[in-house]
This record gives C-alpha cells, sequence and structure tokens, in this order.
C-alpha cells in the first residue's frame, strides 16, 4: 500500500507523519539554532491526499522557521529585553537543491544539509510504482 511506503520514508528521514481526515502530515526538524536565551529552529513539512478513486496523490510542501525566547530591543517591543515568538514560510513552489541554497533566505544562520527535491522525488517514485499520479500544488489548498 502507498501510505506505507510513505511511512518508511518518513521513518528514515526521520519525520513524524499523521494523518488527519484523509490529509497526511509529514514533518522534519531540519536545523535548531541556540543564542543567548533564543532558539530558532527550522522545520520541513509535506503535506498530501493519497486519493484512491483517482488513483493520484496531491503534494504540497513548504519550509518554517520558528523562534522563542528573549529579544533585545526591537523597535516593536520597545527598550529593554521583552519574549518574541514568531513564525513564517517561505515561498510557494517547489524547491529545488539542497537547504544549504536556500538557508540563504535566512541569513545563512544555520548549518546543514536536507535535499527538498529528493524528498518530493521519493513520494513520487513511490506513487507512480504504486500506479498513482503524483500532483504537485503550490499550496495545500484543494487537499
Amino acid at each position: 500500500m502507498l501510505v506505507d511506503e510513505i511511512k518508511k520514508l518518513a521513518e528514515g528521514m526521520p519525520a513524524t507523519l499523521k494523518e488527519k481526515r484523509g490529509v497526511y502530515f509529514m514533518e522534519a526538524t531540519v536545523a535548531e539554532r541556540k543564542v543567548f536565551l533564543s532558539k530558532k529552529k527550522l522545520t520541513y513539512s509535506a503535506k498530501f491526499r493519497i486519493d484512491d478513486d483517482k488513483k493520484e496523490i496531491r503534494f504540497t510542501e513548504m519550509l518554517t522557521e520558528s523562534g522563542s525566547g528573549l529579544s533585545s530591543g526591537d523597535s516593536d517591543a520597545g527598550p529593554g529585553f521583552g519574549f518574541k515568538k514568531e513564525t513564517y514560510k517561505t515561498g510557494a513552489g517547489p524547491r529545488q537543491g539542497s537547504i544549504k541554497e536556500q538557508s540563504e533566505l535566512f541569513g545563512g544562520q544555520y548549518s546543514y544539509t536536507f535535499d527538498f527535491s529528493k524528498v518530493r522525488a521519493s513520494v513520487e517514485e513511490l506513487a507512480a510504482r504504486a500506479g498513482y499520479t503524483f500532483k504537485y500544488q503550490m499550496t495545500s489548498l484543494g487537499l
């Protein structure tokens, strides 16, 4: 079964794989950075739905960075120290190359290797072997 093969792929990353109302969520921490009293985490996540009737899998992915901890005098928070937590994402299309290339988006703050295109290609290959069509979607709408 296709979902069992994708579960094996997630375990090998390692990533968590959860299902909710027919949509599967795969998530893996790519890198973490701790500075003074703050922490930032870069996470790869993919969502997909398997449609057995149409024999297709709809797939989307994103890279998010979240941070928490003490900040030092942001213009928004005023002078001194404060607590700050934020989450944001990059781009909406398929990512090519290694995470080192993508890390330029984050100011070169991280040191790691992770190839998004290999994850996507592996899911696409598993789908093809199972006789399913792979459809990449720019956003998670319609999943």
